[in-house]
């Protein structure tokens, strides 16, 4: 499983509406598929590193690299979640800032989740729902404490989304 890369960028190019880096490390040039604001950042020769997520399948084996382990993680977390693709989570982190995903996520803002290409209201809700209680401790409500939902009353907010309340 490969999980980081360091290497210099050989060449970026656009396939649909990926974004792929060629980087080359220890002799072997390996395709990335970035976030868009990375993308358009990288320039032809520079060394970069990155943190890496390998998707296997029948088909393909692709590579998905994050500036941060941070970023790398939350994409983790949000694939885990059903019916969310690689496609949409790189979609999340290109349309948010890692900060403004998290908050958005834990606070079920589901206006912020659906300006991500490709996903929608009830993707945006699904994620919010199983992703909350597992990000909260990730998320700084500018008090330097994570948020204050007393754990019997988060229960009852997942059981009401659950059941189609907001």
């Amino acid at each position: 499983m490969i999980g980081w890369l360091r290497g210099s960028i050989k060449h970026c190019h656009q396939r649909g509406n990926r974004n792929l880096a060629l980087i080359a490390s220890g002799g072997v040039g390996y395709e990335v598929q970035l976030v868009q604001r990375d993308w358009q950042a990288l320039t032809t020769g520079e060394e970069q590193e990155r943190w890496v997520h390998q998707v296997v399948s029948a088909e393909s084996l692709q590579l998905f690299g994050f500036a941060s382990i941070a970023e790398r993680d939350l994409f983790r977390d949000i694939i885990g979640v059903s019916g969310v693709g690689p496609q949409a989570a790189l979609a999340l982190l290109d349309a948010l800032e890692l900060e403004e995903l998290l908050k958005a996520l834990v606070q079920s803002d589901i206006k912020s989740l659906c300006r991500a290409q490709g996903v929608g209201k009830r993707t945006a809700e699904r994620m919010a729902l199983e992703l909350r209680s597992k990000l909260e401790d990730r998320v700084d409500f500018g008090n330097g404490q994570p948020s204050e939902v007393h754990p019997a009353s988060q229960e009852l907010f997942s059981t009401l989304e659950t059941l189609g309340y907001e």
